[in-house]
Order: C-alpha cells, then structure tokens, then sequence
C-alpha cells in the first residue's frame, strides 16, 4: 500500500483497538494513534477526571475535536474511542477520511478483558456486564453502518486479527484496482 491511507478502528471497549492498532500499523508501515491518549496528552488529564469534571458530553467535544485533527492525517492507523461514533460529525469524517474496521466482540468477552481496568469511567458501575450490554445495543448498529470491513476479534490473538486485516485489505483493494 503505497498510496496514502489512514485505517480508523471502532468497536467497544475491549475490542483491542489499541493493541491490534500497534500491531497493524506496524505491519502496514503506519504511525499508530490512539485517540483517548492524544486526548490525555492535549488536556493534560486522564479520561476518568474529563469525564468528572466536564461529564460525558464535555468529554465528547473533546473528543470530536481531537478526531477532526486525527483523521487529517495520512497513513495512520487510529484507535478511536468506543463512544465516539454517537457523534454524526465523527461518523462523517471517519467514513470520508478513511477505511473504517469495526473490531467486534461480545459483551461477554469485553467483560472479561475489562473487568480489573479502573480507568473505564462508563463502567464504574454496580453492574458493568447490564452497562456494557446497554452500549453495545445503541453503538453497534452504528459500528456496522460505518464499516468497511468488520473483524471478530473473540478468543483471537493480536496476531491472526491484525494478519486478517492486512490480507483482507489488499483484497479490497486489488477488486477495487480490477488486478
């Protein structure tokens, strides 16, 4: 893939965005983003203290903000927060700027690989597993609305996802060239 391209990974918390991201990006030759840490970075505060003090809407503006500078980019591999697909402005520069993947899991497999991180604000909750459950209803319509290709990363390693990511795209790409 020599032309620019930027990949943007949605999906739930858990998915692995942010550990199959770094490896894809490696594989492919591209800088690795994380939109939660570029936000941390720019504020200065972790996600849980954005979200206490500004709520999650605040949280969201900022998040838009930092996706409108991300998505300009080229040749990046972006890991986006699990929210941030609510916004219909992010949707629009996710589609327009990028291959969107959506890295699906159960909510039974996000519990599991969630269920000892403090730094989770949506799920300080008595009942992670009833929450979880909730955003998956609302926000995985909206992850399969937007994606080029959706990838089931249940009982998978970082490895076999990020491999059929990569052999999936140059599918996609040599049918669209007409090689």
């Amino acid at each position: 893939m020599t032309t620019p391209f930027n990949i943007f990974l949605v999906g739930p918390m858990g998915a692995g965005k942010s550990t199959i991201g770094k490896r894809l990006a490696h594989l492919l030759g591209a800088e690795f983003v994380d939109s939660d840490r570029e936000i941390e970075q720019h504020t200065g505060a972790s996600i849980p203290l954005i979200f206490e003090l500004e709520g999650e809407s605040g949280f969201r503006q900022r998040e838009s903000q930092i996706l409108d500078e991300l998505t300009q980019r080229s040749n990046i591999v972006l890991a986006t927060g699990g929210g941030s697909v609510l916004v219909p402005q992010n949707q629009e520069m996710l589609k327009k700027r990028g291959k969107v993947i959506y890295l699906y899991t159960t909510v039974a497999q996000q519990l599991q690989r969630t269920r000892r991180d403090q730094n989770r604000p949506l799920l300080q909750t008595d009942n992670p597993e009833q929450k979880l459950q909730e955003l998956f209803d609302i926000r995985d319509p909206i992850y399969r609305q937007l994606a080029t290709l959706i990838i089931d990363t249940d009982g998978r390693s970082i490895y076999s996802v990020s491999q059929e990511i990569v052999r999936r795209l140059k599918l996609s790409t040599i049918k669209k060239g007409g090689h």
